[in-house]
C-alpha cells in the first residue's frame, strides 16, 4: 500500500510539472536582497497583461510571487527613494512612472536597470531574457531560472555601477549617486542611441561608456546590439528576479 501511494505521488508531481511547463503559465519570484525598500515596476508588452497593476512595494528581505501566462513578455525594473501618499501618488528618485505607485502601463523614467523577458512565442517555446543597461543603471539585479536544464543562463548586473559612474552620467538624489545615465540619454545623438544611420549592428558599435558597463557587468546588455553575450535562452516554469543579488 505504501509503495502504491508513493507511485501515485510521483505520477501526480510529474503531471503537475508537465502542466506547469506546457501552457499553464509561469511564476516570477521577485526578491529584494537590498538593504532598503524598493518599489518594482512591471510592464507587459503591447497586447499583454500588466501584473500587480504595474507596481508594488517590496521591503528589504521580502519576496513576491507573480503569476504570468504562457507566452507572456514584458519588463521589470526597480525604483528606489520613493515616497507615496495613501492614494499611491508621489515620486521616486529613479525609475519613476509618472509619480504613481501603480505604473498601469507606463515604463520607468531612465536611468533604470531593466529585466526583459519573452516567455515563449507562437513560433518557439523557448524563453528569452536579459538584463539591460541600455536605459542606464540604478539597481543591481539578476534573473535566473529554477530548473530548466542545460544551457539556461543567468542574466545579471550584480555590481553597483553607481560607485564607478562617470560624473557626466551621474544622477544624484540628496547628494548620493542613485543612478547612472546611458550615454544616449546624455549625448542625444544617433551614434550613442543606435538610431538613424546607426540603427543596425554594422554601424552601431560599443562606445567607451558601454565598454565600461560591459567590463563591470559582462552578463548584461550594454548597448542596443549587444546580443551575443547578453541574451539568455531557457525553458523553465519559474524564474527568480533578485534585486541586489549576491556576487
Amino acid at each position: 500500500m505504501m509503495v502504491f501511494k508513493f507511485l501515485c505521488l510521483v505520477v501526480l508531481c510529474t503531471l503537475l510539472f508537465l502542466a506547469g511547463a506546457n501552457g499553464t503559465g509561469h511564476q516570477l519570484i521577485v526578491v529584494n536582497n537590498c538593504q532598503e525598500s524598493i518599489w518594482p515596476g512591471i510592464l507587459g508588452s503591447a497586447g499583454q497583461q500588466t501584473p500587480q497593476d504595474g507596481g508594488f512595494l517590496l521591503n528589504s528581505g521580502q519576496e513576491v510571487v507573480i503569476d504570468v501566462p504562457e507566452k507572456w513578455s514584458g519588463r521589470l525594473w526597480g525604483r528606489h527613494s520613493c515616497n507615496f501618499d495613501e492614494n499611491g501618488k508621489g515620486s521616486c528618485g529613479t525609475g519613476d512612472c509618472s509619480g504613481s505607485l501603480r505604473c498601469r502601463g507606463m515604463g520607468g523614467v531612465p536611468p533604470a536597470t531593466v529585466v526583459e523577458m519573452t516567455l515563449g512565442t507562437s513560433a518557439s517555446p523557448l524563453h528569452f531574457y536579459d538584463v539591460s543597461l541600455v536605459d542606464g543603471f540604478n539597481l543591481p539585479v539578476s534573473m535566473k531560472p529554477v530548473g530548466g536544464g542545460i544551457g539556461c543562463g543567468v542574466a545579471s548586473c550584480a555590481v553597483d555601477l553607481n560607485i564607478c559612474c562617470p560624473s557626466a552620467l551621474e544622477v544624484r538624489v540628496g547628494g548620493r549617486v542613485m543612478g547612472c545615465k546611458s550615454a544616449c540619454l546624455v549625448m542625444q545623438s544617433a551614434k550613442y542611441c543606435c538610431t538613424g544611420e546607426y540603427s543596425n549592428p554594422k554601424t552601431c558599435k560599443p562606445t567607451v561608456f558601454s565598454n565600461l558597463f560591459k567590463a563591470i557587468c559582462p552578463k548584461a546588455y550594454s548597448y542596443a546590439f549587444d546580443d551575443s553575450s547578453s541574451l539568455n535562452r531557457c525553458r523553465a516554469s519559474k524564474y527568480v528576479i533578485t534585486f541586489c543579488p549576491p556576487y
